[in-house]
């Protein structure tokens, strides 16, 4: 039972890295939208700040790049578990969406 309380405690440290990621999202989007809001509440022109809501789009560009990766990685950790032979399914201290199919997206950007 030792190894699946140590990978318990390494899957609430996934989710937990899932929801700051899901977080640090949510909150760049939300500040880029307060940019825009203010630059139209002001009566500016769409070049004023132009530069500095390029750079927080690419920090969330930059952050769905490591949801993707964590959730690939997620899925790679899954697979390791089955190879250690940690058989138990254990549910973790943070809400986890039903079992869904592991997507591979960051493979996908690099077709195009």
């Amino acid at each position: 039972m030792e190894k699946a309380l140590a990978a318990q405690k390494l899957a609430n440290r996934l989710f937990a890295t899932e929801a700051a990621v899901d977080a640090a999202m949510t909150e760049a989007m939300t500040l880029l939208s307060g940019m825009i809001e203010t630059r139209k509440e002001f009566g500016l022109s769409s070049s004023v700040g132009d530069v500095a809501a390029a750079k927080v789009a690419e920090a969330i560009s930059t952050l769905a790049a490591a949801k993707s990766a964590i959730v690939v990685a997620h899925g790679e950790m899954a697979d390791l578990k089955l190879r250690v032979g940690i058989r138990t399914k254990m549910i973790g201290v943070m809400d986890k969406p039903p079992n869904q199919p592991h997507t591979q997206h960051l493979d996908e950007r690099n077709v195009a």
